[in-house]
């Protein structure tokens, strides 16, 4: 583990590969004591193709061998390394200059309420031993199930990131990540309240599918697509009647219940495939009104800073707009942090937590029985 001097930055890189599987996503961040941490670099590398079928198909199956697990982890781990050297190349820095990475791994399957009376789980494909081999830094891994064990969801945990970055700012903040799904965060601004973040739904997971099923690209760039629809109210009604629209948090979700085939149980058969896009955009939209109408809000409007691949989708931005209307739409960009770079820099702050015996988890937010420090660490 590198050390740094008390009152100088410390640099940390942040891995995240989110249920979308496009990519993984790098940031390096400066983590200085008593401030907020910074953005300093990003680095993107776009999921292989063979490794993204591989990791789409272990997210369904219903069994796997261990040769198939142990390929596509190998394989995962080795573009988190090509991230990494990316990120040390551009900013013309060493190994020994990073404080420690931060690798959230590949999510397979989520499952904090179990599976048919098993123990509760959350998968992520990870070998951080190999990549504290490969990029001769200091890996902290394995940051969910901690929480889990101690009773919690594991989910999100951005929450405790984005309170570190965001709130100090004044007036209420809600921080929206359009991912595969969407988590909506609470960020008070009476200290008697306790931060709150939970799943709101699915966003890109079911809009990335339905696109792939019926054009040969991996999403709808823009929402041209689903702009191009009409919303089918019946079918949107239909959707919004799944059981976990109407959980109270502290929830979360993953593909395990919304996927393509979840999607097509609800289809009549007769609808337009653009008029599903458009529902399914405002599917996303809706269920997150719903989740922000679950909060305490303390006044009668609040910003809003939406991050995550989501942010780019024109059409699904303007359906959440329309939406909630009494919320001021702000991108974090603004703020010095990119709305594709938050979730990454979230695990490089989670891994300074880590090294310094700090808590990383909110029980306000994912229901544990208390604070937990979260993760393992893998020395070079």
């Amino acid at each position: 583990m590198k050390t740094s001097h008390p009152s100088s930055p410390a640099y940390y890189i942040g891995l995240m590969s989110g249920t979308s599987l496009d990519g993984i996503d790098a940031a390096l961040v400066a983590i200085t004591p008593d401030h907020p941490p910074t953005l300093l670099a990003t680095a993107a590398i776009a999921m292989p193709d063979a490794l993204h079928g591989q990791l789409l198909h272990l997210c369904h199956a219903s069994s796997a061998s261990f040769a198939e697990l142990a390929a596509a982890e190998d394989a995962f781990c080795r573009v988190q390394a090509k991230a990494v050297q990316a990120l040390l190349a551009e900013r013309g820095l060493t190994p020994e200059q990073i404080t420690a990475i931060g690798s959230h791994g590949q999510t397979i399957e989520h499952a904090p309420q179990g599976h048919q009376s098993g123990p509760a789980y959350t998968l992520q494909l990870d070998n951080p031993s190999l990549l504290a081999e490969l990029t001769g830094c200091t890996v902290v891994a394995d940051f969910r199930r901690r929480d889990l064990a101690a009773g919690g969801q594991a989910a999100p945990l951005a929450p405790a990131f984005h309170q570190a970055l965001f709130g100090q700012r004044p007036g209420e903040q809600l921080v929206l990540n359009l991912g595969g799904f969407a988590n909506l965060t609470w960020l008070p601004h009476q200290p008697a309240y306790a931060v709150m973040g939970f799943d709101t739904g699915p966003a890109n997971v079911l809009l990335d599918a339905w696109f792939a099923k019926h054009h040969a690209g991996r999403f709808d760039e823009n929402g041209t697509w689903a702009a191009s629809g009409q919303i089918d109210e019946a079918l949107l009604a239909r959707l919004l009647e799944e059981p976990f629209f109407q959980q109270v948090p502290p929830r979360s979700t993953g593909r395990e219940l919304f996927h393509l085939t979840w999607l097509e149980q609800h289809l009549s058969g007769y609808e337009a495939p653009q008029d599903v896009q458009a529902t399914l955009a405002e599917l996303t939209a809706v269920s997150v009104a719903q989740g922000v109408a679950l909060l305490p809000l303390e006044q009668p409007s609040a910003t809003l800073l939406v991050c995550g691949g989501g942010a780019h989708n024109a059409y699904l931005m303007k359906r959440v707009a329309a939406q909630l209307p009494q919320v001021t739409l702000l991108s974090p960009a603004s703020l010095g942090w990119p709305e594709d770079w938050i979730e990454a820099g979230a695990f490089a702050w989670l891994a300074h937590q880590r090294l310094h015996g700090l808590p990383g988890n909110l029980p306000s937010v994912t229901g544990a029985s208390g604070p937990r420090v979260l993760g393992g660490m893998y020395a070079p």
